[in-house]
């Protein structure tokens, strides 16, 4: 499979990684506007460092991982010149964007995954094959101030994540949302937290990119007891009947959830299987945290 990147940072370093190790993928080249960064990463992996019209020419698929704010008209050209995509989270921050981008993947038959990698823990875990819906979850995601990532709120930074963990353990978006965000030391919002209701059950965000220590769990409250995962320390403790795996660090797909992300993507392009997290999935995640942000 012929596939590009789009985007030369760090995360998307990682991203280059893993196409020029993928035995299916034949990874063609990337684009990022910073030239040099780009040629830099390009002659790393042997690859041309092309002009974003160009690389989508040559691509059968690209990989998105550049700046937040760009995700849904890069995700919208690359669809509209026929490329299956894996936009990194979030799918776009504005709700007309990501819905664009449902609509033209549907549209034109393409595949579109969205890389909310933390799915995979939850498959690592089995909580995917628990049978039980969640009467409650809280959640709680915050790292130390990075400038990295303020150029969209820490809503569709890290609350995004948990908005999708409970898409995935509820099987639906939320019907009401409630919630808050503020600026601290960025122009965009550094502090976020949100009340998401699914039916009878609730879910409780907090996020923060402006704490000292930062930490990343989850509880989620079952009819037969709960279930609390530290995503930082990868482990799990529950009370619960159901056969998890509470070694899920030693699972490849929890060790290395961005090359099991990016394998899954590749077989839903080549061999029709499902796609980890589908861009309707994305569309819930960013209509919630725009809500919660109070934009559009």
């Amino acid at each position: 499979m012929k596939t590009g990147l789009v985007g030369a940072g760090v995360f998307a370093g990682y991203h280059a990684n893993k196409l020029a190790a993928h035995p299916r993928i034949e990874f063609l080249g990337l684009y990022d506007p910073d030239t040099a960064r780009a040629q830099g990463l390009a002659e790393k992996h042997g690859v041309q460092a092309c002009e974003l019209d160009a690389l989508f020419a040559a691509c059968d698929a690209v990989i998105i991982a550049c700046p937040a704010s760009y995700h849904g008209d890069v995700g919208r050209r690359a669809l509209e010149a026929g490329c299956h995509c894996l936009i990194e989270k979030p799918i776009a921050t504005k709700v007309a964007e990501a819905e664009a981008i449902v609509r033209l993947a549907s549209d034109r038959k393409l595949v579109v995954q969205i890389g909310h990698q933390e799915r995979m823990v939850l498959r690592a875990i089995g909580l995917e094959q628990v049978g039980q819906k969640p009467l409650s979850i809280t959640a709680v995601r915050s790292n130390p101030y990075s400038v990295r990532g303020t150029d969209t709120s820490v809503t569709m930074d890290l609350m995004t994540h948990d908005i999708d963990l409970c898409t995935a353990l509820f099987g639906q978006g939320p019907d009401r949302v409630e919630g808050t965000s503020t600026p601290v030391k960025s122009k965009t919002p550094d502090e976020s937290q949100a009340t998401l209701r699914y039916g009878r059950a609730i879910a409780k965000l907090t996020a923060s990119r402006v704490v000292e220590t930062g930490a990343r769990h989850m509880t989620i409250a079952y009819p037969s007891g709960e279930v609390r995962i530290d995503f930082n320390a990868k482990t799990l403790v529950h009370s619960t009947p159901f056969d998890l795996n509470v070694d899920f660090a030693d699972d490849p797909q929890a060790k290395d959830s961005l090359g099991a992300a990016t394998d899954i993507f590749v077989g839903a392009v080549l061999d029709g299987t499902p796609v980890l997290v589908s861009a309707v999935d994305g569309l819930i995640a960013a209509r919630a945290a725009v809500e919660i942000d109070g934009g559009e």
